[in-house]
């Protein structure tokens, strides 16, 4: 009678993914980020591995975690193979929905930009769904289930606007501003993520003023104070363009400074093989 020979098991396909992305990234806590986990579950994850291997894949030390030789020479294939399987992953959706679009951008340009052009989309394309992902920094769209990216940038994609730095404020706030010096007698206000905005400006103007305020999470809560009058906020002018326009927000002094990024849109692939990705970037493309 044949015997059939045992079948080895399978790898724990979580933590495959957890060590390649740790291996890749450098890190636990890139990984963790990456993989929408917690540091502690990626730690785990790897311990997982390397108890069924019977083997390290990671030498930790007290400044993080360096691959061992074995590590180093799996890490190629392994990569390959999350991006292949990422890749048919991607097919799959787009085929099964190849009318849905999906735009990843950061929150203040979902809001401020993406937003206010999405009726005119809807109005072009009604059969198309666009869906939108806000995050703090560009995805990997080789892992990632976007077709297009909209983030600020100095060289990658397509350039939708400059970034244009200039202060903002209400009506009644620009009264009280004769000269950038007076900028140290009213509140200041700060993205936390572009916490540079107010050195940048005035490193132009030649002043010595220290800008004091309060320090948001979103800019779009900075605008909204600004709007208000609670302050003068360092506008992008991307960003800005519709509270200008409208009478809400004015520029109290007429010194601008150009940012080497730009508001830039891309897709690491083609768009999916469909007609819709390619409409959608056509139209965020088309001047207003």
């Amino acid at each position: 009678m044949a015997v059939s020979p045992p079948r080895l098991p399978d790898l724990p396909l979580n933590a495959l993914r957890a060590f390649e992305a740790a291996a890749r990234l450098g890190g636990f806590a890139a990984a963790a980020a990456e993989l929408g986990v917690t540091p502690g579950a990626v730690t785990a994850h790897v311990k997982q591995l390397e108890a069924v291997l019977g083997a390290a894949l990671f030498v930790r030390g007290p400044r993080g975690v360096e691959l061992t030789p074995l590590g180093a020479r799996v890490l190629p294939d392994l990569t390959a193979a999350f991006d292949a399987l990422a890749h048919a992953g991607q097919r799959l959706r787009a085929e099964a929905r190849p009318r849905q679009v999906h735009i990843a951008t950061l929150p203040a340009i979902a809001q401020l930009w993406l937003s206010p052009r999405l009726p005119a989309l809807r109005a072009a394309w009604p059969e198309i769904a666009i869906s939108i992902t806000a995050m703090e920094a560009p995805p990997n769209l080789k892992r990632a289930g976007f077709d297009l990216c909209l983030f600020p940038s100095a060289e990658q994609g397509f350039v939708l606007a400059e970034d244009w730095l200039f202060p903002v404020c209400a009506p009644g706030m620009a009264a009280r501003l004769r000269r950038v010096e007076d900028l140290a007698e009213v509140p200041c206000l700060t993205d936390a993520s572009w916490r540079e905005d107010w050195a940048l400006w005035l490193a132009g103007q030649g002043v010595a003023v220290v800008p004091r305020g309060p320090v948001f999470s979103l800019y779009a809560l900075a605008l909204e104070e600004a709007v208000n009058g609670g302050g003068v906020l360092m506008g992008h002018s991307a960003l800005v363009e519709r509270h200008l326009a409208e009478g809400r927000l004015v520029r109290p002094f007429a010194h601008e400074l150009r940012l080497p990024r730009a508001l830039r849109l891309w897709s690491a692939r083609p768009l999916r093989g469909t007609e819709a990705a390619a409409r959608v970037a056509e139209g965020l493309r088309a001047p207003r």
